[in-house]
């Protein structure tokens, strides 16, 4: 066989030699032996696709060789064979060079579309994967809108018709929570701030009060309030929870007042006054498989005696039939029940919750839980401006004093400001109040506590909203000691001046703007100084 130019070969004993550049390549030739042909250049380029009709390629090199051997005789000296130390790495020329099993397998993570809704009602529909977080939820909302991320940033869970709500935790998958709903109730998902979150890892003690928790006897007595909380997260020995509730009879819609306990295994009532004894504990509820919810609309809908409800909703549920509904007689006695029961459900996980944006403090873990200063705090500080150059007072005597007489200032500096022709008119025609987010335009007292609540009973929260009952004076409603308290602001006119005031003209501010500011850095006649606004934001 004389070889030809590249691309060209002779048929022999229904095979075909081609040669390519240095190297040849065997092809079977059906119908064309001792024929000579040759292949086009784009045939050559296109080798797995054959050069043309009944050409195929064939990997006879082993034929091809004992072919050659034949040919050339016993003249060669074959040269001696070397173990191949990569196996895997041999494979035809027209195999791909990596198999399917070596290649990374595509991860396709399936989309879902949710809406999530605002205060004032505007929603916004995202398209998320399927395993999203409730927190990475809340991250994608902060990035889109542009807010400051505090880390109280919540997704809530809302049944419309029940009038029950819950804030869902920041490692729930948002999927795994809509797959819950039922048809006949109307669930919504809210994104709004909850201040309370985590503040039980702040401020143990206004969580668990002393007549409502038991230690087992082998604790210490004097055990500290970190030492609480890392009982109920890590330890084996968990903190009994006892105290009476009201709980609604299946079926039926009377209450009844009964002693409940709190234990690691569920939720116990005793049927005996409050014994203890096994005999007269009968069990009421576990929570692996259902959820807690808070009763948000009092006792409007579910006929409770007191406005302090709760329950829980099994997974998968028939819908409220499947309820079971508790209230108790104050706001603590309902904070401790709940708090404790997140703690006993999912225990470290919380803890691992709140403990992620901090991951890059040093300071930060279980053993020492320290309280965490709010953004308004660590923003405002006391500045003297009077010298040449401004310094921040350090010395709390002098930056009350210097807070006072700002206050005094305020109260002599003039309120008027320009309109848009030029003229000067008075602060309070202006109403520039409307335009900050901590004010509420007429809304009612229920209203405005539901507001509160849904934001956190945390000490500070607060809003300024119209008065009901007085129409020319406002109404600011405060949180302090897991209770809304409402204090009214009354305007004082002064040779022709208007002013507004909380403690009878004593203070006096030219505006609602300067008399929150001014709260905000100082207690004064309230309980305690104003920390966090509630808003109704928009999506």
């Amino acid at each position: 066989m004389k070889a030809g130019k590249d691309g060209h070969g002779i048929a022999t004993e229904g095979f075909v030699y081609i040669k390519q550049s240095r190297s040849w390549l065997l092809w079977s030739s059906p119908g064309h032996e001792g024929k000579p042909f040759h292949i086009p250049l784009s045939s050559r380029l296109r080798l797995d696709e054959g050069a043309g009709p009944g050409w195929e390629p064939s990997l006879l090199t082993s034929r091809f060789s004992d072919t050659r051997r034949k040919k050339k005789g016993d003249s060669i000296l074959e040269n001696p064979s070397i173990p191949n130390p990569f196996p895997e790495l041999c494979c035809s020329p027209f195999a791909s060079v990596l198999s399917t099993s070596l290649l990374p397998k595509a991860t396709s993570r399936k989309k879902q579309v949710i809406k999530v809704y605002s205060e004032d009602d505007t929603s916004r529909t995202l398209e998320v994967p399927s395993d999203i977080t409730a927190r990475d939820v809340c991250q994608l909302l902060i990035l889109k809108n542009h807010y400051v991320d505090d880390h109280s940033w919540t997704l809530f869970e809302q049944l419309t018709h029940t009038g029950l709500g819950r804030a869902i935790e920041d490692h729930e998958l948002v999927m795994e929570v809509q797959s819950n709903w039922v048809m006949e109730e109307e669930t919504k998902l809210y994104f709004r701030k909850n201040y309370a979150k985590y503040e039980f890892f702040k401020n143990p003690l206004s969580f668990f009060p002393d007549h409502m928790i038991c230690f087992p006897s082998e604790t210490n007595a004097a055990l500290s309030h970190s030492g609480i909380l890392q009982m109920f997260v890590s330890s084996s020995t968990y903190p009994e929870i006892h105290g009476y509730l009201y709980a609604k009879e299946q079926g039926k819609k009377s209450w009844k007042k009964l002693y409940f306990l709190l234990r690691r295994s569920g939720l116990y009532f005793s049927t005996k006054g409050t014994s203890k004894e096994p005999r007269h504990l009968q069990f009421f509820c576990e929570f692996s498989n259902s959820d807690m919810y808070m009763s948000l609309t009092g006792k409007k809908i579910s006929g409770a005696p007191t406005n302090y409800g709760f329950c829980f909703k099994p997974n998968k549920s028939g819908g409220s039939r499947d309820l079971k509904q508790l209230c108790a007689d104050d706001e603590q006695s309902r904070t401790c029940w709940m708090t404790a029961i997140r703690l006993l459900k999912y225990g470290m996980q919380l803890y691992q919750n709140y403990m992620q944006p901090y991951q890059g403090r040093s300071g930060c873990s279980p053993l020492n839980i320290t309280p965490m200063r709010s953004i308004s705090e660590n923003s405002l500080v006391a500045m003297d401006f009077s010298g040449h150059r401004s310094r921040i007072i350090e010395n709390p005597t002098e930056a009350l004093s210097v807070a006072v007489e700002e206050g005094l200032a305020w109260r002599r500096r003039g309120c008027l400001r320009l309109n848009s022709h030029g003229s000067p008119i008075a602060m309070s025609n202006m109403a520039i109040h409307r335009s900050q987010s901590w004010f509420h335009h007429k809304i009612s007292r229920e209203e405005a506590q539901r507001l509160i609540l849904q934001h956190g009973l945390v000490d500070g929260v607060f809003l300024v909203r119209d008065s009901q009952s007085n129409p020319k004076t406002f109404v600011l409603s405060l949180s302090h000691g897991l209770k809304i308290k409402h204090f009214q602001i009354v305007p004082l006119e002064d040779d022709g001046k208007l002013f507004y005031t909380l403690d009878d003209g004593h203070t006096r501010f030219t505006d609602l703007i300067q008399l929150v500011e001014f709260y905000q850095l100082n207690k004064g006649v309230l309980p305690c100084k104003l920390k966090h606004y509630c808003a109704r934001i928009a999506l």
